[in-house]
């Protein structure tokens, strides 16, 4: 079903776009869009409430099969038809071939339709349970079963937490062996995010193994936790060895996460020294002969939990405190009987039972359910179940579900981008007076509640979300029978009708699969280095015509290689291009682009807007960097009235008013902005920012920072570089009320800090980084009940004692554990610095 109704909404949202686009390529018969319009809308409406009543089944629904098809012929006849217009010099081509194939598109829509309403007549919509069992508001989120995973296993955590910090001196691997599903890696994350064990080792990182693993990948993922620079041209053993420097002598404890041979620990062993510290290794795994063969190991096994625990941790996912009403409760214990202690399978059924409006009639249905997978094995049990959590999804979730499989096993997918590709794969529905991404993270955050996608951060901070093996397994097998996407053996994924000659998406390593490639149809294509990006793809760039979606990554293309054609695709959102030499200039035609939503670039330079009567507006444009002398003039506030997200650097010698940059304030959407300028003159800010880095070598901060101060929604500021007047800088009362997070980065000059506790009411986090000159953090930061963080890079030796005195008062006013500080010290700081060093104030030398 996710097909079908996907590909229907992503044929309406091609239909839509060409009759706003204010140059459309072709134009389409206006009847013919209504008839075909008009067909799309029922078959939309007959999908919300038809079900096939086909269980967990190898074949997929013909009906539903017969809609995507003829939903992929509309999508195919207008693209190709694009296409062929673009390619052939200007000039007009006679429409008769595209009339003709959407002819023969709408008889083959008013087939389906008859039999659609014949089923409607048969049964009727109203009795569909899926539609019935959710209740109005479907943002209510049942996430407490993620917080309560851990019901039955404290235990086992203690075990844990024991051996981590046990009296063996010598390096002992800890290994955690048990079912798909049966919470390893859950403990295996809330050990290692427990602060006692944080305290306990010098050194904290992770690595995610998984079947298929890149040894020097994982490498370098542990030296980037450990904040080491990573050179790409650096070998796996080069890798291997900086690694083993930077563990020798130190207590660290690396955890290995989804371990499936032993040949990965062959590769990676010799890399991990024996400092005969109490060193730990942690290695989660479902096979217990390769936990046997691990040296030096000690084994906790999972156990399936008990129908006490079960119960318990069900009941916390559906009702959280408030605790299951008496009249499902009996019904309740029969449907977690069924779940047969996973934890993984109790958590998803709580999140479809969380969503329902808890009718005993539905809770019933669910239990008829689950006890006809009671005697199959393990893994098809749990899949069935999840099948059935999968199978009552609101069918607007369904497709965003699916194409969760697309990414690789284990992978944290940032959200950021996890959004645009939902939004480039065009099976979102619109909503009036929200964006496309506004509705994908709301449709993120409900996939989240149902337990079905876990949240997560990576290595950089940010948002990430992650899916469990077990659902990525379930999203392959449902859009492999529902020719959604396919995926090649390395992990390549491909949304597409085959044969591949209609691949609609091509991601990852796209060398290993060019023919048969008709580039004229796909819409998303992210590549990585490779020559086949210059060599290929900017070659033939002209086809790609119809693309929605390009992540161009190369170490190697100058300003001359990039095409021009790319900045005149008709239906192009976002554009990303990861390079290394040279900058891009822009042409004008970047300003005729109404579709773009999102511009990444290394280094673009933009022309300016034209003089002409052209009344296109980018409206849809959200992000766009970074910029170089970017000139925020009239013309382009008007242009771009809708901007997020905007980073520019004006490196040149013309001040700010050259730049315009006191028109700032007239992007009233724009929530982030990095900027860096090295003149003077007026800058002013938008209200709506919430997120400001603000960098210059040689402007006076002071009075920037009183307009920056009294911005109401900002929550997180960077100052970099930049000067004080006399060295100093003291905040005005009433300023700072929403600021959570604040960094000082390389102050040329700032002496003098002065506070006081209530200009800064919110604040969560303070990061000093080579403030060389500050001579003490005011102690009035102390008494922010706030703040629960303070990093301290680089800096004098008084900075850090003053941070020491600061934890310490904090303490005193809000107890232990509320603040951690974190002093990184130079070689040039003196050398007692480190008896300073507790649990709550961790001092290291670099």
């Amino acid at each position: 079903m996710a097909a079908a109704y996907a590909t229907l909404l992503s044929a309406m949202n091609i239909i839509n776009n060409l009759h706003h686009h204010p140059r459309p390529p072709v134009s389409l018969h206006i009847q013919q869009v209504e008839s075909l319009t008009q067909k799309i809308r029922f078959l939309l409406e007959f999908l919300q409430g038809y079900n096939s009543h086909r269980g967990y089944s190898k074949e997929a629904d013909p009906l539903e099969m017969r809609i995507a098809d003829a939903a992929y012929a509309a999508e195919y006849a207008i693209e190709s038809h694009i296409f062929d217009q673009y390619t052939n010099n200007g000039e007009n081509m006679s429409s008769d071939g595209l009339y003709e194939a959407l002819e023969k598109v709408i008889e083959d829509m008013a087939s389906i339709e008859k039999e659609a309403k014949k089923i409607q007549g048969r049964v009727g919509v109203q009795h569909q349970l899926h539609k019935n069992s959710t209740p109005p508001d479907s943002s209510r989120s049942s996430s407490i079963g993620q917080q309560s995973s851990m019901v039955g296993a404290d235990d086992v955590k203690l075990q844990m937490m024991d051996k981590l910090t046990s009296d063996r001196l010598h390096l002992q691997i800890i290994h955690i062996v048990g079912m798909g599903g049966s919470g390893k890696t859950t403990l295996a994350r809330t050990v290692y995010e427990e602060r006692l064990i944080k305290d306990h080792f010098d050194i904290c990182a992770w690595a995610t193994i998984s079947q298929e693993y890149i040894i020097k990948e994982i490498f370098a993922g542990l030296l980037r936790q450990l904040n080491i620079e990573v050179d790409d041209i650096l070998s796996e053993d080069e890798l291997g060895e900086k690694l083993y420097k930077h563990l020798y002598g130190r207590r660290y404890l690396i955890i290995m996460d989804d371990m499936w041979s032993i040949h990965s620990w062959d590769r990676v062993r010799n890399y991990f020294p024996d400092n005969k510290n109490r060193s730990r290794i942690v290695v989660t795994t479902r096979l217990s002969d390769l936990a046997s063969k691990l040296p030096n190991s000690d084994s906790l096994g999972m156990k399936l939990l008990d129908e006490a625990h079960s119960w318990d941790l069900l009941s916390k996912t559906v009702f959280g405190e408030e605790g299951c009403p008496f009249e499902l409760e009996e019904i309740g214990k029969k449907i977690v009987k069924s779940c047969r202690g996973l934890p993984l399978s109790i958590v998803v059924v709580g999140g479809l039972l969380a969503k329902s409006n808890h009718e005993k009639e539905f809770w019933e249905d669910i239990g008829e359910n689950l006890n006809a997978s009671v005697n199959l094995e393990d893994d098809e049990r749990c899949l069935k179940i999840l099948y059935m959590s999968y199978k009552q999804l609101p069918i607007h979730l369904k497709p965003c579900f699916l194409y969760m499989g697309v990414f690789p096993e284990d992978e944290l997918i940032e959200i950021s981008k996890l959004v645009k590709f939902w939004v480039a794969e065009g099976f979102l529905k619109a909503v009036r007076g929200k964006s496309l991404e506004q509705i994908a993270k709301k449709y993120l955050k409900d996939l989240i509640g149902r337990n079905l996608v876990l949240r997560g951060t990576n290595m950089k901070g940010k948002k990430c979300c992650q899916i469990h093996d077990l659902l990525r397994d379930l999203c392959l097998r449902e859009a492999e029978k529902e020719r959604f996407y396919n995926t090649t053996l390395d992990n390549e994924a491909i949304s597409a009708l085959p044969p591949m000659s209609q691949a609609r998406s091509l991601t990852w390593n796209v060398q290993k699969i060019r023919s048969p490639l008709n580039m004229s149809l796909l819409r998303i294509v992210k590549t990585t280095r490779d020559e086949w990006v210059e060599e290929d793809l900017f070659v033939h760039a002209d086809q790609l015509v119809n693309s929605r979606f390009l992540q161009i990554a190369s170490d190697g293309i100058s300003k001359g290689c990039f095409p021009c054609s790319i900045w005149r695709f008709w239906n192009l959102q976002t554009l990303i291009v990861d390079m290394i030499l040279d900058e891009v200039t822009a042409p004008t035609d970047f300003w005729y682009m109404p579709r773009i939503r999102h511009v990444e670039f290394k280094k673009l330079c933009l022309p300016d807007p034209p003089n002409d009567q052209d009344d296109i507006v980018l409206g849809n444009l959200q992000s766009l960097g970074k910029v170089f002398d970017f000139k925020c003039s009239e013309q382009v506030v008007k242009k771009i009235p809708n901007i997020k997200e905007l980073v520019f650097e004006n490196w040149g010698e013309r001040d700010a008013d050259m730049y315009c940059l006191s028109n700032l304030d007239c992007l009233t959407k724009l929530e982030s902005l990095d900027c860096t300028f090295s003149g003077k003159g007026v800058i002013n800010f938008p209200h709506s920012l919430k997120r400001l880095n603000l960098c210059s070598f040689y402007y006076c901060l002071e009075d920037t920072l009183d307009k920056v101060g009294v911005l109401p929604h900002l929550q997180n500021l960077t100052l970099e570089w930049g000067r004080f007047n006399e060295g100093k800088w003291e905040t005005p009362e009433g300023q700072f009320r929403s600021l959570k997070f604040l960094t000082l980065r390389y102050s040329r000059n700032l002496e003098i800090w002065k506070i006081e506790s209530s200009h800064f009411p919110c604040l969560e986090r303070l990061h000093l980084i080579q403030v060389m000159k500050l001579r003490e953090i005011p102690l009035d930061f102390a008494e922010i009940p706030t703040l629960r963080e303070i990093c301290v890079d680089w800096c004098s030796d008084s900075v850090v004692v003053s941070a020491k005195r600061i934890s310490e008062e904090h303490e005193d006013y809000y107890g232990e554990g509320a603040l951690h500080v974190r002093v990184h010290l130079w070689s040039d700081n003196e050398a007692g610095l480190e008896s300073l060093d507790s649990p709550n104030f961790r001092v290291k030398r670099l």
